[in-house]
């Protein structure tokens, strides 16, 4: 049985999925993944029933805002390379890294248990932010702002370090520090 042709999304409905998954993501990074789901359909600007007709389990809502948040960090590499100086973009860039290391710091154990019942919350997503990163750090080569003999793997380690030690936000301060030293030591 083959499948009928994609139906499209209408534009307020896209906008009221962006709506929920903005407003999820700042409760979870907030408070908790036990925030109630019509709590965050209220901060979303919208009715329980369009939040359960998106998302219909609270597991659903958490591996979609957790590919929302990758999906965003990585359109935004595009943009700030587009906006600033290269090496601005990049410190821009990781900064938004530790935003969406701290929401996802929130979200873990809601993602590890997805991923133990056979679901991929994940997929894609090292190869995706490892792209983007790619990306700022070849602009910044180019520029001649950065060292060449730095791989992105060791960046992103060393990002996945500064939000492993630091990712609550009320360890910000120390993660910017961190990220000035890991910044400082890429200059060419």
């Amino acid at each position: 049985m083959t499948e009928g042709p994609q139906r499209q999304v209408r534009a307020d409905a896209r906008r009221n999925r962006e709506k929920i998954l903005s407003a999820a993501a700042r409760l979870f990074a907030d408070h908790g993944l036990d925030t109630h789901l019509d709590r965050i359909a209220r901060e979303a600007g919208v009715g329980a029933g369009t939040l359960y007709r998106n998302f219909p389990s609270r597991e659903s809502l958490v591996e979609a805002v957790y590919r929302h948040e990758v999906a965003e960090l990585c359109e935004a590499a595009t943009t700030l390379l587009a906006e600033e100086p290269p090496l601005e973009a990049l410190r821009a860039w990781m900064r938004l890294f530790l935003d969406y290391a701290t929401t996802k710091h929130g979200m873990i154990d809601a993602l590890r248990a997805i991923a133990a019942t056979g679901g991929n919350p994940y997929g894609d997503s090292r190869e995706l932010i490892q792209h983007a990163l790619s990306a700022l750090m070849d602009a910044c080569t180019e520029a001649g702002t950065i060292r060449t003999d730095i791989q992105v793997t060791d960046i992103g380690a060393a990002l996945e370090g500064i939000a492993l030690t630091s990712a609550r936000p009320d360890q910000r301060d120390q993660a910017e520090r961190l990220l000035d030293l890991t910044l400082d030591g890429l200059r060419a």
